[in-house]
């Protein structure tokens, strides 16, 4: 006779039995789940591409502004070989950039970014490992290589690509959360220097490169293409119209490039510049930190209003705020001076923005990761020269004439960006989609 089963018994064993079939279900269906972000998810694509550049740059432009201390006092390296690594790396990037657009308009810019991630996390390995200068060189070369496949130009060319036209307001809300990058990567970079020493800190990032970078990049970027977009109206006259485009690139070249020479000058130098008018150390450090304070409210700025304004004109105020700015700065009175880098650092916001959207705007997103590549290679050139340029003309000339020759520099700049103006009158007075 079979032993009767009690009630409750059973129903504790049917109990058991569902809670087994369910997580069987879940764990079995894992490998069912897409975690890629769909191409139609804008927000969360520029989260992703926001944290990663996060890493990108506080792992490699910003690094040494921590490291090169504790880097020279333990190998006996002076600082100015030490910067030498960066701007080598810079040039580098410089020179691969066209590359890389090249590569992001044919293969997507999820492959890109991804390999970026796996060459800065061999390059900042190689870092750690330097005994040498000429380990440490070879070191930054490959971080360039990883810096042009994974920075600013590599990730709103992405953008360009996924989105179109759309991504003219996806680049703003990029850079303006990107802008605020040293606020949380310096104080990690000391934190890891203070527990684990410079050597420690680029292993670390590297592992960050490889092991969150890399899978964020490669797994969760969409692949599609899914707004390819379309010029932007053209003349009637098709020879004239191409001319006219082709000047306009040569122009839009040249402005961003005085741009970012100018920037990385003051960047740099402006500590030195403002002691050289008469302000004492510790003021000049509190005046020099409103450019950044200012960058970041430009940037916020351009993101509110930036749809209903064609970036050509917000190229030219941004330039006309650069030049202001440094104008006033030959002032030496201190409340002059902080209104000058206040409207500097305006124009400095808006105009890193606009580096991406406005070719986006007036050469439309066919092709438009090549072009960025192709602006990128004098820009950064730019940036890795104008620093040591402007220590030449301050050893050289003095404070005051470097002063002026910056803010004829930002004359010519501004001039630049009217005169980009004029090259595209038909595309410059087309109205501008609400939707971008």
């Amino acid at each position: 006779m079979i032993p009767a089963v009690k009630p409750e018994k059973a129903m504790a064993t049917q109990r058991r039995w569902r809670l087994a079939d369910a997580l069987f279900t879940r764990v079995t269906s894992v490998r069912r789940l897409d975690w890629r972000v769909r191409p139609g998810d804008e927000s969360r694509v520029v989260l992703l591409l926001t944290a990663t550049q996060w890493l990108n740059w506080g792992s490699t432009y910003y690094l040494l502004t921590v490291l090169a201390e504790p880097m020279g006092a333990d190998t006996g390296w002076q600082r100015s070989w030490v910067i030498a690594g960066l701007s080598g790396g810079l040039v580098l990037a410089g020179l691969l950039s066209p590359a890389m657009g090249r590569a992001i308009d044919r293969h997507g810019g999820r492959v890109v970014l991804a390999a970026g991630s796996t060459i800065l996390g061999l390059g900042l390995i190689g870092l750690g490992l330097a005994n040498s200068l000429i380990s440490y060189f070879a070191a930054w070369m490959v971080l360039g290589l990883g810096m042009a496949a994974s920075l600013n130009d590599a990730a709103v060319a992405t953008l360009g690509r996924l989105y179109g036209l759309r991504a003219r307001s996806l680049i703003g809300s990029l850079m303006l959360i990107i802008g605020f990058v040293m606020t949380l990567w310096w104080p990690l970079c000391q934190e890891l220097v203070a527990l684990l020493g410079w050597r420690g800190a680029c292993f670390v990032y590297a592992a960050l490169h490889i092991l969150v970078g890399l899978p964020l990049h490669f797994f969760l970027l969409p692949r599609e293409v899914t707004h390819p977009g379309a010029a932007p109206a053209a003349s009637p006259s098709a020879a004239g119209a191409v001319a006219r485009q082709s000047w306009a690139i040569w122009v839009l070249g040249a402005n961003l490039t005085v741009q970012i020479a100018i920037g990385s000058v003051v960047a740099v130098h402006l500590i030195t510049l403002l002691q050289g008018r008469g302000i004492a150390f510790d003021l000049a450090v509190w005046l020099g930190s409103l450019i950044w304070l200012a960058q970041g409210f430009g940037r916020l700025f351009q993101t509110m209003v930036g749809r209903h304004t064609h970036p050509v004109w917000e190229g030219v105020a941004a330039s006309a705020c650069v030049f202001l700015g440094l104008v006033l700065l030959l002032a030496g009175e201190p409340a002059v001076m902080a209104v000058a880098l206040l409207v500097f650092g305006l124009g400095t916001g808006v105009r890193g923005i606009v580096k991406g959207t406005l070719p986006l705007v007036l050469f439309g997103a066919e092709g438009y990761a090549t072009l960025v590549g192709r602006l990128a290679l004098p820009a950064l050139v730019a940036q890795a020269a104008g620093p040591y340029l402007g220590a030449l003309a301050l050893d050289r000339w003095g404070v005051m004439p470097t002063l002026v020759a910056i803010a004829a520099l930002a004359l010519l700049n501004l001039v630049l960006a009217y005169a980009l103006r004029r090259a595209l009158p038909v595309a410059v007075e087309a109205p501008v989609s609400r939707r971008n």
